[in-house]
């Protein structure tokens, strides 16, 4: 595979590290720095002409730096004369604005498919998106990788699997992941009522389901101000649940989260790597980092030799 080069941004080195480690290979040489005012430079080292280069960048705080140097990366491997593109964001930045919520609001999702397209990308890889529509925003070939069957892989060797569990979703929108949870534990499911007040604001009201007696599991795509997941511990532990857990692919862990989980009635939250973890989340107890390098590895070989990449989740447990 000596034309397929994977390149990093600065936001998610170790994790970018795990993945070329995983395929064979070593992460391509170049610099990204800041000049005196704080503009990006990026600097690449070796010849990438008729390359088939993969750029390895999460979009996590601070988001806007992140992608200002994704989009500077591409341009340079695009004007070096790289044959073919694909950035591998594990976390896509902005994908909460993935539709009109109110009169003369922007769709961000949209609008920054469209710069990391302008700025030179042919092929997305994205790892959990929150919406599965922003797919559509990208003109061009996306490959949509899934953390449950990593997850839940992970869950059932150290934790069993069995009815003893109920798998929860925090909002409606969430039923599908908790289900996929659910089939690979072999547990029932159940609902959260959320209703959300405004940006980063959400309520509890009801829930659908028994949790009496059980140890719920809240699935969730990412935590961020960790609200949502507060007040759905609050809600399971009230309603007769006997250990509540949490599960998330990305740890945006914003403001107030950290505090907010540590407080909180949950016993354990599992998280990826696909955003780093943060030092006072390390230091918890209540943290538990799965990895899906491999899993981002073997998606990239596979599109380098065009094998099927959904192949990689049929009937994985």
């Amino acid at each position: 595979m000596r034309h397929l080069k994977i390149f990093a941004g600065n936001s998610n080195v170790d994790f970018a590290r795990k993945v070329a480690a995983a395929a064979g290979l070593e992460l391509g040489h170049c610099d990204i720095g800041r000049f005196a005012d704080g503009e990006v430079q990026v600097e690449i080292h070796e010849s990438v002409r008729g390359c088939s280069v993969f750029v390895i960048q999460s979009t996590n705080p601070p988001v806007n730096e992140n992608y200002m140097e994704l989009f500077l990366i591409i341009d340079a491997l695009k004007r070096a004369s790289a044959a073919e593109i694909t950035l591998v964001m594990p976390y896509y930045g902005y994908a909460r604005q993935d539709r009109k919520v109110a009169p003369r609001a922007p769709i961000s999702a949209k609008c920054l498919a469209d710069l990391c397209m302008t700025a030179g990308a042919n092929r997305l890889v994205v790892v959990d998106l929150h919406s599965s529509q922003i797919q559509g925003f990208f003109n061009g070939p996306v490959d949509h990788l899934f953390a449950i069957p990593s997850l839940a892989r992970a869950w059932r060797e150290n934790m069993g699997f069995g009815p003893q569990f109920i798998c929860v979703s925090p909002d409606a929108g969430g039923v599908e992941r908790a289900r996929a949870f659910a089939k690979r534990i072999e547990c029932p499911i159940a609902i959260v009522d959320k209703r959300r007040t405004g940006p980063n604001e959400a309520k509890a009201y009801h829930l659908i389901g028994d949790v009496v007696g059980k140890k719920a599991i809240i699935l969730d795509d990412m935590i961020d101000t960790a609200g949502t997941l507060t007040q759905a511990v609050d809600s399971l532990l009230k309603n007769g649940a006997e250990q509540v857990f949490a599960i998330a692919t990305h740890p945006v862990l914003s403001g107030p989260a950290i505090t907010r989980i540590e407080e909180s009635g949950v016993e354990k939250v599992w998280v990826t790597d696909t955003i780093p973890l943060k030092e006072a989340a390390k230091k918890s107890s209540k943290f538990t980092v799965v990895t899906v390098a491999p899993v981002v590895a073997e998606a990239i070989r596979r599109i380098y030799t065009y094998d099927s990449v959904s192949a990689l989740f049929e009937d994985s447990i």
